[in-house]
C-alpha cells in the first residue's frame, strides 16, 4: 500500500502533547556533548529551517530501503539539516527537573550511526498504537512510540519542559511510555 512507511522514507514527527501542540521533532543549535552534533527539541513547524524537522528512516539491522517498517522494528532516524544533521541519539542524563518526572536521558543528534559502538544509543524500537488494516505495518498518520535501546532500556522519546523559544519543548527519554498528556505519542507525516 502507498501509505505504508518504508525504510528510506523521509518523515516529520509531531508530538501529541496538548492536543498536538507539542511541536515537531527538530534539530536546533550545536551540541557540546561528546560525539554529539545538534540539540534536539520540538518546533512549531516541521520546516523551521531547511531539513531541521525532516528525518530519514533507516533500519538498524540492515533491512533494505523500500522494505515496509513494521511495529516493533529497530530503526535509526537521520536528520536532514544541511544534508546530514546527524542521528537521533541518547547522550548524557536528562536534567534534574526532568528526572523528577521519570526522565532518563538527554536526546541529541550524533555524528555517527553508532556513537558508542554496540551500546544502542542511536537505536529505537518503533511501536504503533494501531494501524488500518491491522497487519503489523506502520502507516503515515499512525501514532507511534519510540523506545531507545541504550543499556537495554533507554526509555521512550518524549517532550518534557518548555524550550528556550516559545512553542518549543525539550526532548528527552522517559521510563514511562505515557508519563502525562500524550507527551510520548508521535504522529508520522510524509515529508
Amino acid at each position: 500500500m502507498a501509505s505504508e512507511l518504508k525504510y528510506g522514507d523521509k518523515i516529520y514527527l509531531q508530538n501529541a502533547f496538548n492536543d498536538y501542540k507539542g511541536g515537531y521533532l527538530d534539530t536546533n543549535g550545536h551540541a557540546s556533548a561528546s560525539g554529539a552534533k545538534y540539540g534536539v527539541s520540538t518546533a512549531e513547524s516541521p520546516t523551521r529551517g531547511q531539513g531541521t524537522g525532516t528525518w530519514e528512516v533507516l533500519s538498524a539491522v540492515g533491512k533494505a530501503h523500500g522494505t515496509p517498517v513494521t511495529s516493533g522494528d529497530l530503526i535509526q532516524l537521520r536528520n536532514l539539516y544541511g544534508g546530514d544533521g546527524g542521528y537521533l541519539d541518547t547522550n548524557g542524563h536528562a536534567t534534574a527537573g526532568q528526572r523528577q518526572s521519570g526522565a532518563k536521558y538527554d536526546v541529541l543528534t550524533s555524528t555517527a550511526r553508532e556513537r558508542a559502538s554496540g551500546s544502542g544509543t542511536g537505536n529505537w524500537h518503533i511501536f504503533a498504537r494501531t494501524s488500518a488494516p491491522a497487519d503489523q505495518s506502520i502507516r503515515f498518520g499512525d501514532i507511534v512510540h519510540l523506545w531507545n535501546t541504550y543499556g537495554d532500556n533507554g526509555g521512550f522519546l518524549e517532550t518534557n519542559g518548555n524550550g528556550t523559544v516559545a512553542g518549543q519543548y525539550h526532548v528527552c527519554t522517559s521510563a514511562y511510555y505515557n508519563r502525562a498528556a500524550d507527551v510520548a505519542d508521535w504522529k508520522i507525516y510524509r515529508a
